[in-house]
């Protein structure tokens, strides 16, 4: 067996909640409270929870669908809330396809810090369209990920297509 050699990880994973140095604050719970969508990337406001574009996506057209009440794991949601949350899914998904054509899509939860949460107070769901080829040398060799598209491009197109899908189908919960 080969071994990697990484010292460097033991800080993270030693590092416990408590120890933290984060910020108590939550992005998702400000930003929503804020008349701003546009700077802070929200695309579409529901009853229940919001679409907001990530501000350093994986992929143009990466957005995550974030409840507004503040819980850090999908069973701390009440039955409306996920249902509207799986709403959401399918109409992001729909735009996503008809906007940008991918190949695949990667839809995910990181449920805990140790899951890869960035945020792991507030739960969340990524959706990120793939293509075939997406994955290149560039973040390896380079450490740099190439996005053909602008965050303010992606928030319009994105804005206007799950505005029109979610007026088009019932979001009643």
């Amino acid at each position: 067996m080969e071994y990697l050699w990484a010292p460097w990880r033991s800080a993270y994973v030693s590092d416990t909640s408590k120890n933290s140095k984060r910020s108590s604050s939550c992005i998702f719970c400000d930003f929503i409270k804020q008349d701003n969508d546009k700077e802070n990337l929200v695309v579409y406001r529901g009853k229940y929870s919001f679409v907001i574009l990530n501000r350093f996506p994986y992929n143009p057209g990466h957005i995550m669908i974030v409840p507004y009440r503040h819980v850090s794991t999908l069973e701390l949601l009440t039955n409306d809330e996920a249902s509207e949350i799986f709403k959401l899914m399918k109409i992001s998904l729909k735009a996503i396809r008809y906007i940008y054509s991918p190949d695949g899509f990667n839809v995910g939860i990181n449920i805990g810090r140790v899951a890869g949460a960035g945020i792991e107070s507030h739960v969340h769901v990524h959706i990120v369209p793939r293509w075939n080829g997406d994955a290149n040398f560039m973040p390896i060799i380079a450490n740099t990920k190439v996005l053909p598209e602008s965050l303010e491009d992606t928030y319009n197109k994105l804005k206007a297509e799950i505005q029109k899908i979610g007026n088009e189908e019932t979001l009643d919960l």
